[in-house]
Formats: structure tokens, C-alpha cells, sequence
């Protein structure tokens, strides 16, 4: 079976893929979002997965869009009720494009064993009808687990986890709340600088109700950095949908292994 494994540069999406590569025969194609926003560390990491993968990680990215900056200024919108403009132009239309393109039977997805992550698989799911599969929900791997086992096979985890952040998503996500963008203007102020001023460029802000060159230095400093994640699929795709648990119904790819 032909597989797309999408490539977050994140640890689950990578554990994810290697473990389908590792314990199945099933021929994986890992693919890889450029945004132009990522942290330079992603290259290190892209690399060194390659390594453990014993494959090329294709890298594909938006003919019509240079970057995320490019994204906002062009379309002057950056966030709200109908989701982030740069997810939609740089991952979710390159995404639809590739689908088209390539041959496949199947979609891996780096989603964690854990309860909103099953949730969240189960909606998706339910809205697309699509053979997509989750390794880790499968194999009951969470994103600690996930972490250590880049460790055992001597890869260094992304230098945004080091940061402090939850996930390894453009540096500047448009998707964060005050605690993570005050995180952003202490560990890149020159990306919270530029985003201050495209929000005003634009007349539009990535939180709300309040503009980013008027957010309270304090304001969320020491609540826990919001986790969110933005890999082939966003999140924004799978609003209205009903609470949906169990993996009973998930399509399986290990089924009858033991491990």
C-alpha cells in the first residue's frame, strides 16, 4: 500500500512515519510544508530524519506565496472566525494540490495518543472520508514517548521544544494567544516586531482583542504555552463537528502485530 506520510517537522509526525516504515512494508512517501517562517534548526532535524528513514523527505510549498509575511500582506488577512489565511494558502491548498498529484491509498498523521487527539482524529475522519491513519494512537504513543524515541535513535529534538513551545510550527504562529506571543517577543523580538507591524499594515491582529504592539508584556507570562499544532491539517478544518471517542473504527495498519 502507498502511504503519504506528512512530514510536520515536529517529533510525532516523525515517529509517526518511522514507525510505519519501521514495522510495516507498506511504501511511505514522507512530504514536507515549506512556509519560509520555520526555525533554521528545522533543516538539522528534516536531515537527520532522513537518515533514520533511509528516504528523501519531499519539501513542497506554494507556487503562488513566498512566505508567511507574504501571505498576510497579500491577502490582509490574518486570523479569525474563518481560520488562518496562511495555513489555508500554504499548507492546506499545497496539500489538496499534492493529493491530486500523487498516487495513494492512505494518509499517515503524527496525532498523539491522547484524548484530544483521539477526539480530534475522530473528527477528521468523520468530515473527510479519507483513509487516514494515526500510528501513534494506534501503537499508544504519546508525545513524551515520542520525544524519548528520537532520543534512543540519537536525534536531537527540534530547537523550538527547547524554547519552551509545545510544537514545532513557524516561528510566529498566528494561531497563539498572549502567553505564547509574549513567549515570541522574548525569544524572536524581531518576528514579534515584523508581526506588529503587518497586523497594523493589515488592520487586523492574530489575537483578537488586542494588537500585538499593545499586549501586556504580563499578560499570560505564566500560564502554559498554548499547544496547537498546524501539520497537513489544521485544526480550523474540523469546527462544528460532534465530540467523537474510542479508536474502535480507526482505519489500522498494525493490525495483528503485537508491538
Amino acid at each position: 500500500m502507498k502511504l503519504i506520510g506528512w512530514f510536520s517537522g515536529g517529533v510525532t509526525s516523525a515517529v509517526a512515519i518511522h514507525e510505519v516504515i519501521r514495522k510495516t512494508n507498506h511504501e511511505v512517501i514522507p512530504i514536507y510544508f515549506e512556509t519560509g517562517q520555520h526555525h533554521p534548526d528545522h533543516d538539522r532535524f528534516l536531515k537527520d530524519c532522513e537518515r533514520l528513514y533511509e528516504m528523501p523527505i519531499q519539501v513542497r510549498r506554494s507556487h503562488k506565496y513566498k512566505d508567511l509575511y507574504d501571505v498576510l500582506r497579500k491577502t490582509r488577512y490574518i486570523n479569525g472566525p474563518f481560520g488562518a489565511r496562511c495555513t489555508k494558502e500554504l499548507k492546506i491548498k499545497v496539500r489538496q494540490k499534492i493529493e491530486k498529484e500523487i498516487e495513494w491509498e492512505g494518509q499517515i498523521f503524527g496525532f498523539e495518543y491522547a484524548k484530544s487527539e483521539i477526539n480530534r482524529a475522530a473528527r477528521f475522519l468523520e468530515q473527510h472520508h479519507r483513509k487516514a491513519y494515526f500510528p501513534l494512537i494506534e501503537l499508544k504513543i504519546n508525545k513524551v514517548e515520542a520525544l524519548d524515541m528520537l532520543k534512543r535513535n540519537n536525534i536531537e529534538i527540534p530547537e523550538m521544544y527547547k524554547l519552551g513551545y509545545n510544537n514545532s510550527n513557524c516561528i510566529g504562529c498566528v494561531k497563539g494567544g498572549k502567553g505564547y506571543w509574549n513567549r515570541i517577543r522574548i525569544t524572536h523580538p524581531e518576528i514579534f516586531a515584523e508581526m506588529s507591524k503587518i497586523e497594523r499594515e493589515v488592520g487586523n491582529s492574530c489575537i483578537r482583542e488586542v494588537f500585538l504592539d499593545e499586549l501586556d508584556p504580563n499578560s499570560g507570562r505564566y500560564k502554559p504555552i498554548e499547544s496547537f499544532d498546524c501539520g497537513a491539517v489544521c485544526q480550523l478544518e474540523l469546527l462544528g463537528l460532534p465530540e467523537i471517542h474510542g479508536t474502535e473504527t480507526f482505519p489500522k495498519l498494525f493490525r495483528g502485530k503485537d508491538d
